[in-house]
């Protein structure tokens, strides 16, 4: 039986989003934050919340629809589908770890590496390269400060920090996104997906999709609003580095993953299942796609 939503005084459906408060997220939702187009029968609520806590809420079947990393996806997908559109994929680049120079990755290795969280698809990406070495959860935004401060010799980064580390004089160790490219001859990062509840049922489900998808061909077509809405959430990233941040994490394939995007999704969680990291029951190859016309 599908779930019945509730409705607003005109009787459009109340459908809540969960997605991040970083500058692609922003971006992406932005027209359907600010009605920018009209959508029949639905009221689109957004809450913002940092990742790992919507990786978590989403294990709980809190929201309608949620950002999740790919790495969690496993977890809540008796619950949730795919939707085929808000990829986010790193394109030969990703989430790195960086250091003081000096550091090398030995000595990275030998001491205890910060990472944004353990269901996070960089945690998932770090083990894969890495292996089973020492890493403790520091929220994303402080883990640049605590490399700095001496408290961690090295930290996974994502978010703009993927691009702001430079400002710090901080060396990179290895770059996630590049090392799964060469892994792979040549295929995306998987990072982070959209979500729908399988209980809203498949008509809801795929009008949902429908809409976020127009939601992302708008602010693609319409730039220069949706980066300005996009820079508040930026944590005080200048106009450049806001547009150089979007444009690698929004761009044709969040619009559709494409063929390589699904065998790269598919591939980096049966890596995960090998290191034990994923449930080895997740039927990887019988995941759907909602509005990929699989």
């Amino acid at each position: 039986m599908n779930t019945k939503l509730p409705t607003n005084n005109t009787g459009d459906k109340i459908v809540r989003i969960g997605h991040s408060p970083d500058p692609d997220d922003a971006f992406m939702f932005h027209a359907m934050t600010t009605n920018a187009f009209p959508t029949p029968g639905y009221d689109f609520v957004h809450e913002l919340q940092d990742i790992e806590t919507l990786n978590h809420r989403a294990m709980n079947k809190e929201l309608e629809v949620s950002a999740v990393s790919i790495h969690a996806f496993p977890e809540i997908s008796d619950d949730y589908a795919l939707m085929n559109c808000g990829a986010s994929m790193g394109e030969g680049y990703g989430p790195m770890v960086v250091c003081k120079k000096g550091v090398t990755i030995e000595d990275a290795k030998n001491s205890a590496i910060a990472v944004p969280g353990f269901k996070t698809s960089a945690y998932l990406g770090i083990r894969l390269c890495w292996g089973d070495l020492v890493y403790e959860v520091v929220p994303f935004d402080e883990i640049i400060p605590k490399i700095l401060d001496g408290s961690y010799l090295s930290g996974l980064i994502i978010h703009e920090g993927q691009l702001t580390y430079v400002d710090h004089d901080l060396d990179v160790l290895v770059d996630l996104g590049v090392w799964w490219n060469e892994k792979t001859g040549g295929l995306p990062m998987p990072l982070g997906g959209n979500v729908v509840r399988k209980d809203l049922g498949n008509q809801t489900m795929e009008d949902v999709t429908m809409y976020t998808k127009m939601s992302i061909e708008h602010s693609i077509a319409n730039p220069d609003t949706a980066l300005e809405f996009a820079k508040k959430w930026g944590r005080g990233i200048d106009d450049e580095t806001n547009k150089e941040f979007v444009s690698m994490y929004v761009n044709e394939r969040t619009i559709d993953y494409k063929s390589e995007g699904r065998e790269s999704i598919r591939m980096f969680l049966k890596e995960g299942q090998r290191i034990g990291l994923i449930d080895p029951n997740f039927d990887v190859d019988g995941m759907s796609f909602i509005g990929s016309g699989e």
